[in-house]
């Protein structure tokens, strides 16, 4: 399309023509119409005669909803929306359905027989841990550490009462009670003997055992730190070793090969800050015993 420009001479006046068809049309027959006046067949002896101007207009752009760029927006905001949606979902789901984060969370809750748990290292934050990796000295049974990661599931153990005891699953556990520690991953008992610790020369802590496997070196006694009869959840607690006597201790000296990273776990005589545990993250059994 072309618009039309008049340009009407000696009126002063200018006046732009409509586009379209209809318009051409209208002008071109004007243009064609005979002139009665002998002096009409040029158009320089008309006053007023009409100079005709064309100009080319620039091109129409298509609406900014039907350009690439617009569309593609919209492709990537839906894109995130569904992404948000599912994201969403599965965290809700995830947090209904996991029995961790109702135990996890709560304070003074009782631990009883059955209950899987981690142990902190009150001084390092430390957890304790095991994995199917043997001592290179000592007695040569498999390994026990501090582990940094809280995420680790090598880090859980099943609190266990001694064998042939009336004790059963859901009862609380009391002060001074004598417990083992099975490690959930691998079966084994915590364990202590007369060993040497591999960095501190210590007494050695290990895993030792299986299922029907256990004896008197897997016992452990419940100390309670404070004025609890029962121990709960974040109760500053001690664990003294029956054979040896042994408290059970952790430090920052690290292991530098095999356990990178990981710190030394051994048994101590004597009462130090550094032998004082808590009971984390894990799955807390209801009481279903007598208090």
């Amino acid at each position: 399309m072309e618009d039309l420009i008049l340009a009407l001479e000696g009126s002063g006046r200018r006046v732009v023509a409509p586009s379209g068809p209809q318009a051409l049309s209208r002008r071109k027959a004007q243009q064609d119409k005979p002139s009665s006046s002998s002096s009409s067949s040029s158009p320089r002896a008309l006053k007023g005669s009409a100079r005709i101007i064309y100009r080319e207009s620039p091109p129409h752009d298509f609406p900014f909803w039907q350009q690439t760029w617009f569309l593609a927006l919209l492709f990537f905001m839906a894109l995130f929306m569904f992404a948000l949606a599912l994201f969403l979902y599965l965290g809700l789901d995830l947090e209904q359905s996991s029995p961790l984060p109702a135990s996890a969370s709560a304070e003074g809750v009782e631990i009883t027989y059955g209950t899987v748990l981690k142990l902190m290292h009150e001084k390092t934050k430390f957890r304790l841990h095991s994995h199917e990796v043997p001592y290179g000295s000592g007695s040569g049974q498999q390994s026990v550490t501090g582990f940094p990661n809280v995420e680790d599931s090598n880090s859980y153990w099943i609190v266990r009462p001694e064998p042939d005891m009336s004790a059963k699953q859901g009862d609380v556990i009391k002060h001074g009670t004598i417990i083992r520690l099975q490690h959930m991953r691998t079966r084994r008992w915590l364990h202590s003997h007369l060993h040497a610790s591999p960095i501190s020369g210590n007494l050695e802590v290990s895993c030792f055992g299986g299922d029907s496997d256990s004896d008197t070196g897997d016992y452990w006694r419940l100390e309670i730190e404070g004025s609890g009869k029962s121990w709960k959840q974040n109760q500053r607690v001690r664990l003294k070793h029956v054979d040896t006597g042994g408290y059970l201790h952790s430090h920052d000296k690290k292991y530098s090969r095999i356990a990178g990273g990981q710190q030394e776990v051994c048994g101590v005589r004597d009462k130090r800050p550094d032998n004082v545990w808590l009971a984390a993250e894990g799955v807390y059994l209801p009481v279903t015993g007598s208090q």
